[in-house]
């Protein structure tokens, strides 16, 4: 994998121009009359309640000014343990409704904002809502709202403890965080009386908008891909339409299509269903990602009133039981990923659309196959990363560890579950649904209920099974796929049904005390990090212990999260919560990627192990220290095979393999003869080369680090453009070198940051000095910090400085970045204020907490809460 090595001089990075992304299930289709726009700049924002927000003339000029996706608060990168805001926040955004909308129906599509929610237009409620996690409408149009109209929008969103809907669980009990805030998407819908309905409002079943499945599929002979199509009149008017379907492959070339009329009564919604016969399909999987275009117009005569592009993919999925999971008509194992929350460093769970792509694309990088949405449905822009770089996906209803006998929690659920499977259920990637809740006793009808809702909005070949814990009511026996280990996938007491193990890596001592040797901060360097790489890779062992059945399974946690119910944020992951990567990433590669590589687990400081592990999935690593000084070549074989003849295409190579140990290959007073003594420095030089079939196709190479003199910036943009929406943020890391651009592990130091153009940095309060500017502390050699994008597309630069500058201290680094015009247009009024500025940080800090913080709860409260936790927790344990 090529890295980009920048240097601490002035650097400009190009990038790629920003695609327009889908908006409520749909990408754009050029002419087909509807309109979309941005609608994320120029909210005014207050976090506390705010009596009369809702009304017109209520004066907001105090507020803050800020662009969706959206945070409450800029949180410390530590905020576990209930340190975050819960309670009401408000937004308030003035606008003028464009003129190209005249004559078209407008709404407003927000992705999620979390907790409860009441929405008002021009001071009247329009819309209360329940739940976090899913997407829900207003109809500007049906609120008296036209083109030209200045409209005011107000949001009421609160992340308090509600036990009425899910999740439900008070969030000092909880694995996760609710981490308040518009912090979704928001989007600006105009289109014709007659247009396309939208899933995710319909109240009938598998109804709304486009709906397509694969209903056969000969692979590189033919397939048929099913078609249905909902189209709403609101005119005042009965209407005759066409219903246009055109499905196009990647390049652009029309392999089918189908035509078809439809009488519409005023008010009235009517359905077509269409069947597509493709010669020579490319069919989709983790391997071969291939994406068609699915073109929906209405039209009436030449005319176009609304359409869009829906991405489909052509494949089969069977889980057959013993014989485990079959994808386009082939063995299809091990099926090995993560599960994912999605709240990231600083800002929770108000990550932009690139940041999402980005994730995706580092847990494909991993070598991962799969991954289990912990524990709700993910931003749709993930979703659309998952179909186009090939992860499968679970997609979750939201809950966890919690169950309410109050009947409007179960009827809430239910509501979560049809609304998901209709977002959804055109993607490719989508290999099951999750429709119970997670580590929860709930009545046996529930399960059953929830698994026939999966069908019942699924009625198509191609469903996605249901998947459900071995262990919970109503599943051994009905759902089609179950969650447990390897071990419960063989004997007697076997289900019938595949079996796939939800979570696995997690070790801890105890529920309470949460020592586990996978759990590991960057912080604590390299002994630490070396123990969780090792811990991680005993674990995966399992993955590939198999005959059939068991079929695979996904890490607890790729990246490090937050948490309510503990004071540690969850270290378990391969990457920090910055993205920054860990050492158990590399180690994971080895085992799950066919790209040759080696990796050298050490740092070569003073302190560091005489024990040399390398890690690889080559034949054999040829280690070298001193120049050639000492040479030593150890195989590598497979340690796990499994058990299947042969093995599925997927699964090309053995690829679990014990990592190369070379026992008392680092002393570091030997070497101390070559920097001491010889004045040869440069010597002291660990040399790696992974050997397959004879050859050396890969290399690896460490130096100690001298002592610390200068920074060196780095964006990780991973191959997305930065763009300029006012939203989009990039992972800027600061390292600490020596001469030779070797990382210094051992550096203790605080870098200072500032900005120039086109950006501001997102600073938690904790990372700040007296006078509220960026201090960040150096860990394992680094200083991460997020630089946002403006409205304004440009270059932005970035500098960086010891904060204790001195003659011989390390020198500073400036970086500059390229954003990328944003590709959708935005309505809004108001620019949102520059970045941090002196003071801010220290009026954060005295911002409002929930009653429902640790120091307001009672300690016999809390210990009975995580008490449940724990038994919860074992119950659905190992």
């Amino acid at each position: 994998m090529k890295r980009l090595l920048l240097l601490p001089a002035l650097l400009f990075v190009l990038l790629p121009c920003a695609s327009q992304p889908s908006v409520a299930g749909f990408f754009p289709l050029e002419g087909s009359g509807r309109i979309v726009y941005d609608f994320g700049g120029g909210w005014r924002f207050h976090r506390g309640d705010a009596g009369g927000a809702e009304a017109i003339d209520y004066d907001d000029s105090r507020w803050e000014v800020v662009t969706t996706p959206h945070s409450v608060e800029l949180e410390s990168p530590e905020v576990s343990g209930c340190r975050n805001y819960q309670g009401v926040a408000w937004y308030r955004k003035r606008f003028v409704v464009p003129t190209e909308m005249e004559g078209r129906r407008c709404s407003l599509h927000f992705e999620a904002v979390m907790g409860r929610q009441v929405v008002y237009v021009n001071g009247r409620e329009a819309l209360r809502h329940w739940g976090g996690f899913l997407p829900f409408s207003i109809d500007l149009t049906a609120a008296g709202v036209e083109a030209g109209d200045t409209c005011i929008i107000a949001l009421m969103a609160d992340n308090s403890d509600d036990a009425s809907y899910p999740p439900g669980k008070p969030q000092y009990a909880l694995d996760f965080t609710y981490h308040g805030g518009i912090y979704r998407d928001v989007w600006l819908i105009g289109k014709h009386s007659v247009a396309l309905t939208e899933a995710d409002e319909t109240a009938d079943v598998a109804r709304g908008g486009v709906f397509a499945w694969t209903e056969s599929l000969n692979v590189g002979r033919q397939a048929v891909v099913g078609v249905q199509t909902e189209v709403g009149n609101a005119s005042s008017n009965k209407e005759k339409v066409t219903v246009l379907t055109v499905l196009k492959d990647a390049e652009g070339k029309t392999v089918a299509s189908a035509r078809h009329p439809l009488w519409l009564r005023k008010g009235e919604r009517g359905v077509i269903t269409q069947q597509l016969r493709v010669s020579a399909p490319h069919a989709w999987s983790p391997e071969t990602p291939y994406l068609y275009t699915l073109e929906t117009r209405i039209m009436q005569g030449r005319h176009t009133l609304d359409g869009g592009i829906t991405r489909i993919g052509i494949r089969t999925i069977e889980w057959r039981g013993a014989d485990g999971l079959w994808v386009n008509g082939q063995r299809y194992t091990q099926l090995i990923g993560g599960n994912r929350h999605q709240d990231f460093a600083v800002v929770g769970n108000a990550v932009p659309d690139g940041q999402q792509w980005r994730d995706a694309l580092r847990l494909r990088d991993a070598g991962f196959r799969i991954v289990r949405s912990a524990h709700y449905p993910q931003d749709p822009a993930f979703m659309d990363a998952c179909d186009e770089l090939g992860l499968f996906v679970i997609v979750a209803t939201p809950g966890w560890q919690f169950w309410n006998s109050n009947p409007i929690f179960a009827e809430r659920v239910y509501q979560n579950t049809r609304h998901m499977i209709r977002r959804d259920r055109n993607h490719p990637c989508v290999i099951l649904w999750e429709p119970i809740l997670n580590e929860t006793h709930f009545p046996q009808d529930f399960a059953l209920r929830s698994l026939q809702i999966t069908k019942d909005e699924y009625p198509h070949p191609g469903r996605p099974g249901a998947a459900a814990d071995l262990r919970s009511a109503g599943v051994k026996d009905s759902y089609d796929v179950i969650y447990g280990y390897a071990t419960q996938a063989v004997g007697p007491g076997a289900p019938t049904q595949s079996v796939f193990r939800r979570e696995w890596g997690d070790l801890v001592d105890d529920w309470y005390a949460h020592n586990a040797p996978n759990r590991a901060s960057r912080a604590w360097g390299e002994q630490a990090l070396r123990v969780q790489a090792q811990s991680l890779w005993e674990s995966l062992g399992e993955m590939f212990q198999t005959d059939g059945r068991f079929t695979g399974g996904c890490l607890w946690h790729p990246f490090d999260h937050q948490r309510g119910y503990h004071p540690d944020p969850f270290y378990g992951g391969i990457y920090d919560a910055y993205r920054q990567p860990k050492p158990s990433l590399r180690m994971m590669q080895s085992q799950l990627t066919d790209e040759p590589i080696v990796y050298i687990s050490g740092d070569m400081t003073p302190f560091s192990p005489s024990d040399v592990v390398v890690w690889t999935n080559c034949d054999s690593v040829r280690l070298t220290l001193y120049g050639g000084a000492r040479v030593e070549t150890m195989p590598t074989p497979p340690t796990i095979t499994p058990n299947l003849s042969p093995l599925p295409p997927n699964l090309t190579s053995p690829v679990y393999r014990a990592p190369a140990v070379f026992k008392d290959w680092w002393n570091f007073m030997e070497s101390r003869r070559y920097t001491y003594s010889s004045k040869q420095p440069d010597k002291v030089e660990l040399k790696v080369e992974g050997i397959r079939d004879g050859r050396v196709v890969c290399t690896d190479v460490r130096h100690p680090s001298r002592r610390s003199t200068q920074l060196r910036l780095r964006a990780d943009t991973v191959g997305r453009p930065f763009v300029a929406d006012g939203s989009d943020f990039v992972v800027v890391v600061a390292e600490v070198t020596d001469d030779n651009g070797h990382v210094r592990r051992l550096a203790r130091e605080s870098v200072c940051f500032t900005v120039e153009g086109e950006g501001r940095l997102l600073i938690p309060a904790t990372q700040t000095d007296a006078e509220g500017l960026p201090r960040v502390p150096v860990e394992y050699g680094t200083a991460p910090i997020l630089l946002q994008s403006t409205h304004r597309a440009g270059t932005v630069t970035i500098h960086a400085h010891v904060a204790a500058e001195g003659a011989v201290a390390p020198r500073s680094a400036t970086l500059t970045l390229t954003t990328q015009p944003n590709p959708m247009p935005e309505c809004y009024i108001e620019s949102r204020q520059a970045g941090l500025s002196k003071g801010k940080a220290a009026e954060a800090a005295k911002s409002p907490k929930a009653p429902t913080t640790p120091s307001a709860l009672d300690a016999d409260v809390l210990r009975g809460a995580l008490e449940e936790v724990s038994k919860q927790q074992e119950a659905f344990g190992e």
